[in-house]
């Protein structure tokens, strides 16, 4: 079937292949035989027609059936003889000039993986964080914890930061009102200046507060406003804290304090080990990219620079004057990033397959559990993300090969002291 390899470029292969006559006619023949069991033809039983009957009512069809199973099963076999990988999908060169009882020639271009020379990825210097807990961290922990159990208990005043106020306000000037609104003290839904005025208020009091509000605030009306309010304090509510002791620890969970501390130190110190990993690995990944240089395919690096530019403008709302008015422009600007991502990408997936990495269900399983867990959401919608988003569970399945493969090279690491 393979006729000729050809090499375009260090990334591209042109094949020449070659489906003998015999192998179409032979297929064509059987599917008219099949076609012709579960026939009925006016004149004659199910699966009683000639042959020639039915290869006059439904030859061309059948003859494009074959043609659709077997270019596709050519093109593999040659693949598979010439043992080449391919990136994305082949290009027909030529146009498919078929005739009964004559072999069908098709000329394909493909992109390949490309051959990266003297692959290094053992002993890559980096940089080692150590790294500790501080009681003031665990201390920040547990006051957001006894934050979260606080209650808050009915007070005629005065308004203190942190207490809850339930207030009707106007401004005559803008039309802008509201009755029974809740407003925390100290909060960021009106600007400093307005929690300061209303500190020391009581209950049933009334007062008059001009306040600016920012341009970035979230509600249009009083977005980048100067307002007069004229307000009236309804309703004020305490917090009251509880004490950060074993009670508190029994309420999250814990058998103690103690326990819980212990475990908050764990969580942190863990969380920061995290974090120098990313670090690490980004440096390796860097190195990895600039000590290797290879060519890489064009489709690729077209993919991964669309993506780029699909995710730049997603977020041209939230960052305005972010995005360049001209798509070329903006392409330009990209396309380095593109670049360092595919290398990169290639140079994982190639150190993955030379030490035999691999992902297995079971890890994809406890990796979708630990999401959950980690976002509070059902395995299920995990899955339903990245089903929506990548048409499979391929995308996560990438992340955690690319995470193991990272792992192996930071295990070979070389260590020295970083910050």
């Amino acid at each position: 079937m393979l006729k000729t390899v050809e090499a375009v470029s260090k990334t591209k292969k042109r094949l020449q292949i070659e489906i003998p006559a015999e192998i179409i006619e032979s297929e064509i023949r059987e599917s008219l035989e099949k076609l012709r069991r579960r026939t009925t033809l006016p004149g004659f039983r199910t699966g009683k027609a000639p042959l020639s009957l039915i290869e006059k009512k439904f030859g061309r069809e059948i003859e494009s059936d074959v043609l659709d199973r077997m270019i596709p099963r050519g093109y593999m076999d040659a693949l598979k003889e010439a043992d080449i990988t391919p990136v994305g999908s082949p290009v027909l060169e030529n146009k498919v000039d078929f005739r009964r009882s004559a072999p069908v020639s098709l000329t394909f271009t493909v992109e390949i993986m490309p051959k990266i020379e003297d692959l290094s990825y053992e002993n890559i210097k980096v940089k080692d964080v150590a790294v500790a807990v501080d009681d003031s961290e665990i201390e920040s922990i547990l006051k957001r914890q006894q934050e979260e159990k606080a209650t808050y208990e009915p007070s005629d005043g005065p308004v203190d930061t942190g207490d809850l106020v339930v207030m009707d306000y106007s401004s005559t000037d803008d039309g802008v009102e509201a009755k029974d609104q809740v407003f925390k003290v100290g909060g960021n839904m009106f600007p400093e200046d307005f929690s300061r005025k209303m500190a020391g208020k009581k209950k049933g009091e009334e007062f008059v507060a001009e306040t600016s509000f920012p341009e970035s605030h979230p509600s249009e009306k009083f977005a980048g406003k100067r307002l007069s309010l004229k307000v009236v304090v309804k309703d004020i509510k305490k917090v009251n804290l509880p004490a950060v002791d074993d009670e508190l620890a029994k309420d999250t969970g814990f058998e103690s304090l103690d326990e819980m501390k212990k475990h908050v130190r764990e969580e942190i110190l863990k969380a920061k080990k995290s974090e120098v990993s990313k670090i690490q690995k980004a440096e390796i990944i860097r190195k990895l990219v600039e000590s290797h240089e290879f060519d890489l395919p064009d489709s690729l690096v077209e993919q991964e620079l669309e993506h780029l530019v699909s995710a730049v403008l997603a977020n041209k709302g939230e960052e305005p004057g972010a995005v360049a008015d001209d798509p070329e422009a903006l392409k330009k600007e990209l396309m380095p990033s593109a670049v360092r991502n595919v290398k990169a990408s290639l140079l994982i997936e190639t150190i993955g397959k030379k030490q035999g990495i691999t992902v297995s269900d079971d890890e994809i399983k406890a990796a979708i559990l630990s999401l959950a867990r980690r976002l509070s959401v059902s395995p299920e919608n995990i899955m339903k993300f990245y089903i929506s988003r990548d048409g499979s569970l391929d995308g996560l399945k990438g992340s955690l090969f690319e995470d193991k493969v990272l792992d192996f090279i930071l295990s070979k690491a070389e260590f020295g002291k970083g910050e």
